[in-house]
Parts: C-alpha cells; sequence; structure tokens
C-alpha cells in the first residue's frame, strides 16, 4: 500500500514508518521540522528512513491549506497514520496557539484531504490526555471524556470529534488511538526519561512533579508501532448495534472507532526512576515539586479493546525499555556509560 505518515520525523513517526516500510508498504514521510525540540534528531530520525527505500519525505506544514490540497492531488494514498501534531501538556500552557494551528487547522486540512482523495482508512493520534478530570480507573474510551484540563488535550478530543464528524458524514472511516505515555529510543528531549538521562549524566538534579507519586503507564514505542500499524490494517465498520439512546463513545453508526493503546500495568514514577538509576550506576539528586498544571495524578489504560480486535499485546517491562533508551542515549551522543568511566 502507499501510505502517507505525518509526523514522519517525530518519535512514534518514525517507528511507525519503520514497521511498514519493513514489511514492503510505500510511505510518504510529512514534517514541518519545526523546532519545538532539536531539529538535528528529526534529521536523524529521517536519515533512518531514507536508507530502507521506498520512503519519500515532503516537508509541509498541516496548516498550510494550498500545500495540503496540493500533496492529496498529485499522491493517491490507500491509507493514512496522522501522527504530527503539536505535543506536551506544559508547552500548551506557554504557545496555546500552536495547538490550535497544528492540532486542529492542520487536522481538518488533513480529514479534507482524505475526504476528496477516498482514503481507505485514517488513524491518528490522541491521547490519555483526554480524561482529565476523570478518576475511574482504569480509564475506558467507553466512558465519556468530557473534561480535559489542558489546551493540548482540549485540541486532541476535538480531533477526535472531527473525525467523527467525517466519517459520520463522508463515510470515512477513521481510528482514534489514544497514547499513553510513550517511551524509547530517539525518543523526544521534552519528556521525563530524556531529561532524568541527560541530567543524571551531567551530575545535575532532576525535577520530580507530584513528589514523585505518579503512576504512568509506560508504554515502549515499539510495542505502539505494532499497534498502530494493526490499527491500520484493521478498517472499522459501521456498528449496526450501536445505541443513541445509550451511546458508547468508542464506536458509532459511522465506521469510526477509538482505543486506547498502553501498556496496561501502571508505573510508579520512582520505580522508572530507580530502573535508570540501577542501570546508570547514578543515584538521582531529586527536586520533589509539586504537580504542574494540566497534569493528571495517575494513568491506567484499559486496552481490552484493541486486544481483542487487533491482537494488541504489549510486551516490554520498563526494566527493559529504559535499559534500550539509555543504551541507545549514550551511543547517540557518543557518551561512554558511567561504570566504564
Amino acid at each position: 500500500m502507499k501510505i502517507l505518515v505525518t509526523g514522519a520525523a517525530g518519535f512514534i513517526g518514525m517507528f511507525v514508518s519503520r514497521l511498514l516500510l519493513d514489511r514492503g508498504d510505500e510511505v510518504v514521510g510529512l514534517d514541518n521540522l519545526n523546532e519545538y525540540y532539536d531539529v538535528s534528531l528529526k534529521l536523524s530520525r529521517l536519515e533512518l528512513l531514507r536508507q530502507m527505500g521506498r520512503f519519500s519525505f515532503v516537508r509541509l506544514d498541516l496548516a498550510d491549506r494550498s500545500g495540503m490540497e496540493a500533496l492529496f492531488r498529485e499522491h493517491r494514498f490507500d491509507r493514512v497514520v496522522h501522527l504530527a501534531a503539536q505535543a506536551g501538556v506544559r508547552y500548551s500552557l506557554v504557545n496555546p496557539h500552536a495547538y490550535i494551528d497544528s492540532n486542529l487547522v492542520g487536522t481538518f486540512h488533513l480529514l479534507e484531504g482524505c475526504r476528496a482523495g477516498r482514503v481507505g482508512h485514517v488513524v491518528y493520534a490522541s491521547t490519555s490526555s483526554v480524561y482529565g478530570a476523570n478518576t475511574n480507573m482504569p480509564f475506558s474510551p467507553h466512558r465519556a471524556a468530557d473534561h480535559p484540563i489542558s489546551l493540548y488535550a482540549a485540541t486532541k478530543k476535538a480531533t477526535e470529534m472531527m473525525a467523527h464528524s467525517y466519517s459520520m458524514l463522508h463515510g470515512l472511516p477513521t481510528t482514534g488511538l489514544r497514547f499513553f505515555t510513550v517511551y524509547g529510543p530517539y525518543g523526544r528531549p521534552d519528556m521525563a526519561l530524556f531529561q532524568f538521562t541527560r541530567n543524571m549524566l551531567d551530575g545535575k538534579p532532576i525535577d520530580v512533579y507530584n513528589f514523585g507519586r505518579h503512576r504512568r503507564d509506560f508504554t515502549y514505542v515499539e510495542d505502539i508501532a505494532q499497534g498502530v500499524v494493526r490499527s491500520m490494517d484493521r478498517v472499522p465498520a459501521a456498528d449496526a448495534a450501536w445505541d443513541s439512546n445509550n451511546p458508547d463513545p468508542a464506536r458509532s453508526s459511522a465506521p469510526f472507532r477509538l482505543y486506547n493503546i498502553g501498556n496496561s500495568q501502571p508505573v510508579e514514577l520512582m520505580r522508572y526512576i530507580e530502573v535508570l538509576e540501577d542501570y546508570l550506576g547514578i543515584k538521582a539528586e531529586k527536586n520533589l515539586l509539586p504537580m504542574q498544571p494540566g497534569d493528571v495524578p495517575d494513568t491506567f489504560a484499559d486496552v481490552d479493546g484493541l486486544i481483542a480486535d487487533v491482537g494488541y499485546r504489549p510486551s516490554t517491562p520498563v526494566e527493559t525499555g529504559v535499559v534500550r533508551f539509555v543504551e541507545w542515549y549514550l551511543g547517540y551522543y557518543g557518551i561512554r556509560h558511567p561504570r566504564h568511566s
């Protein structure tokens, strides 16, 4: 198949693209290469994809209406995996306009292109952050998630609603995946594991929010990529049994589905840090801080739907995934392991 992957230079986008290329699909990768974090890391990811063949790259901003229209005129895509977005809960407090431009305007342009191009299925990234003020765990896509506590979460919830409207009005099959905390090699520098590793190696303290009482459904990136590709292969159909008097938010009378995609085994943040300390042989100096605005104390994914429908079963424990990240980090930045220094 010919597949458009938006955010292909991003963390999850690279791993999804690589998996698709490995199995023989043709991938057109789109990214605007913005400077939210180190562009050289994005270019390194792209270089890995270029080396595989059957990959072409388009530098384009989703908010560029004419550019997006031209892209869909030039290419006939069988599937679209929409991973491009302005990410980050805390950054949405600083630069809210970036979230409207990318996550709302950009997604609208993408959906319009998919409608006009008669794309067979759109899989798009949502987030566990949509659960917001909910405390009923594990978080289930079959329960309402209508109280986001950050603009980032609100834009992702809006993305789900926009997708549903296109499924209903135009028969465009869409599947939304609510990602839980993703980590692994080539991860984003603004995420906790990257920051913890960098600071510990530099002899600096690490900032630990909510006084370390967070519990997170940490999910290894290669497990996530497998789930995304399997979801893409399963095109949703309208659910004839959907009850409008008792509506299930995860299904519809339109070809629409919502799933959680996570490890479904929450880990205490302090345990996550402990694994990192053990492997590096460094005891972290911790700045214990209160919870940040827009953050949630715990995440825990109910992934039964994804297991039943696509056979998604994450298999990488944090004890393995954290070590793989640190091995990548040391190699990528040319740093000797502290135990060998």
